[in-house]
């Protein structure tokens, strides 16, 4: 008992710190949905310092694996994420602008092929990919009258987004995790009837 109890102790507070992490990143989305641009600026900078570490980290790879057929690949790739994560790192703006013209291509031809596709097939859910398929026609179509100013907030507001719905997945997790640990703790250590246990009342006694 002593033992069950002390591991779910354990998986209580690692439940804690996943609930307390996704109120961070909560926090920081709101934060950021607030502050675009800054949010804008923020996941450049991450991206272009993922893009170093990870090219550096290949390189490392490939290093150790020198003497076989994808040495060379891996050191082209590996170079080719280094200089991305350099350029990145110092035009975070002009990256910005590059990437959010990207996203409002996507969906540009996105929207454009849903909804070119809903007309000619036609089926059951032609409704539902016509409205996705205006969706982001509209918003491909936004993005792109507002270039370069789009820019500033487009990329900065996805990124907080994303922040926004872990950071709700992870409380949700935490939380309910934590409770399924205290009802099993609770039901190890005696403390909570069984489920199955029939309840009965003094009329039920009596008889």
């Amino acid at each position: 008992m002593n033992e069950s109890t002390a591991e779910g102790r354990k998986l209580s507070r690692s439940f804690g710190w996943l609930a307390l992490l996704g109120t961070l990143l909560v926090i920081a989305g709101v934060i950021g949905l607030v502050y675009t641009g800054v949010a804008t600026l923020t996941s450049m900078l991450l991206f272009g310092w993922l893009l170093l570490v990870g090219g550096l980290v290949g390189l490392l790879h490939a290093i150790e694996s020198r003497g076989t057929n994808y040495f060379w690949l891996g050191v082209v790739v590996a170079a080719l994420n280094i200089a991305a994560g350099v350029v990145v790192i110092k035009h975070p703006e002009g990256t910005a602008e590059a990437l959010t013209m990207f996203a409002a291509l996507l969906f540009l031809t996105g929207g454009v092929f849903r909804l070119v596709g809903s007309v000619v097939v036609r089926g059951p859910q032609m409704g539902w990919t016509l409205l996705q398929g205006a969706f982001g026609l509209l918003l491909g179509l936004l993005v792109l009258f507002d270039w370069p100013h789009s820019s500033l907030y487009v990329l900065g507001c996805f990124f907080s987004l994303a922040l926004l719905f872990d950071g709700l997945g992870l409380i949700a997790i935490g939380v309910g995790g934590r409770r399924i640990v205290t009802m099993v703790s609770e039901r190890l250590d005696g403390t909570a009837p069984p489920p199955d246990e029939p309840i009965t009342s003094p009329e039920d006694e009596r008889e």
